[in-house]
């Protein structure tokens, strides 16, 4: 299976792989038939330790198609089922950047949303108040820097809701750059949208120890300003 591009490694031992995923790749396949990441991991593993059949590649959590960053996957059943249990116990710590339109009000908060998905338009809507059918949305922000225009935002997450950083920051009137979806006025030519998983820390599964693992910055001009 030829890779549209070479797998960015970030972290790898016996049990974990974790990656840099580029905008625009899926993370597990669906209806449209691209190559997702998950694939991509196990063609790596096969190449470089030549094993032979099926590889495991367990997808713990997901990222948007055009969203960049950290995404751990699991080698093993039993490193899925113990990363999963943090997931969904939230002993995880997620940190991502967004560069959005306007500067947050005030520069550092938590929000808490109610959100209800439209399956067939693939968006989300937030709701102030809970709803038959909502998911309870907690996230919490601060301003890092202004450039240009533009505003870096630090999010950590509390709850993994779909699309939740996306229609959150556009509830602030701070849509991130590039979010057609969500109120952004332009696309970027790449067509992703400036949200980035910065870093993922969680307990290995196996050894007990606290991993944190940080990923680059995409290389494109809409990230230069931001560049640590």
């Amino acid at each position: 299976m030829p890779a549209p591009f070479k797998l960015d490694v970030l972290f790898e031992d016996n049990h974990l792989l974790v990656v840099n995923k580029p905008s625009g790749v899926l993370v597990q396949g669906d209806e449209t038939g691209d190559v997702p990441l998950s694939e991509l991991a196990k063609e790596y593993i096969k190449e470089k330790y030549q094993k032979p059949g099926n590889v495991f590649i367990g997808v713990v959590h997901r990222l948007d198609r055009p969203v960049s960053g950290v995404v751990l996957l699991a080698k093993t059943s039993k490193t899925l089922t113990r990363l999963n249990e943090q997931f969904k116990t939230r002993k995880t710590e997620k940190i991502y950047w967004a560069i959005t339109q306007r500067a947050p009000q005030p520069e550092a908060g938590t929000l808490v949303h109610w959100l209800v998905k439209d399956a067939e338009r693939n968006t989300t809507k937030a709701l102030t108040s809970e709803k038959p059918g909502s998911q309870r949305a907690e996230l919490s922000y601060s301003l890092l820097k202004g450039a240009n225009g533009k505003y870096l935002v630090e999010v950590r997450p509390v709850t993994g809701r779909p699309h939740q950083i996306r229609v959150q920051l556009a509830s602030l009137k701070c849509p991130i750059l590039g979010d057609l979806r969500y109120g952004a006025p332009e696309p970027l030519p790449n067509k992703s949208i400036a949200l980035h998983a910065r870093e993922l820390g969680f307990e290995h599964p196996v050894l007990k120890t606290w991993v944190s693992v940080q990923a680059p910055l995409p290389r494109i001009p809409a990230w230069q300003p931001f560049q640590p």
